[in-house]
């Protein structure tokens, strides 16, 4: 199994998250969060897809990527789960590597919050990276779904009804 920049993602945020959405179980339709970061993606720079291009490379796909600078730029709506983030386009930078594209380098966008951040993979990242990614995929592969851990930004997940719909209100 080759992980995607969202199996890296939910890696990072929730595991039980990680392992419904790999084993077919996907919420964010009914997200109206989701559907606001799409929209934030979507519209906060009309332009750039005239002057960079949204690649697709070992089922990653990265919003934009800037071929001359060799840089890719990921478009977030808030930095709530910036470690996530950060992670995801390191990972993003670790394929594009393993693809041949060395050099690269990224950049984290919250157009809402007018902030970006420079990310950058070094060798203890890859090291990380590729465990990891055997992580991912035993979590991914298990006939058992991860248990719930209460988090402060559980109320806001596509998942929340579902992992909570049995959980009395506090």
């Amino acid at each position: 199994m080759t992980p995607t920049g969202t199996h890296f993602n939910y890696y990072q945020v929730c595991k039980r998250k990680l392992w419904l959405f790999a084993n077919g179980i996907n919420m964010e339709h009914t997200s109206e969060l989701v559907a606001e970061g799409k929209f934030v993606h979507e519209e906060s720079y009309p332009k750039r897809s005239e002057k960079y291009e949204e690649v697709e490379i070992d089922g990653v796909k990265v919003d934009y990527f800037d071929a001359k600078n060799k840089v890719i730029h990921e478009i977030k709506k808030s930095d709530k789960v910036e470690t996530a983030h950060q992670w995801q386009l390191k990972y993003y930078i670790y394929v594009f590597e393993k693809n041949g594209i060395s050099g690269v380098s990224g950049i984290l966008e919250y157009p809402t919050m007018r902030q970006t951040e420079k990310v950058e993979l070094s060798d203890d990242d890859r090291k990380k990276i590729e465990t990891i990614c055997q992580e991912i995929e035993t979590i991914c592969e298990s006939d058992d779904c991860p248990p719930i851990v209460k988090k402060s930004y559980c109320k806001n997940c596509s998942y929340y009804e579902l992992c909570f719909v049995n959980e009395n209100e506090d």
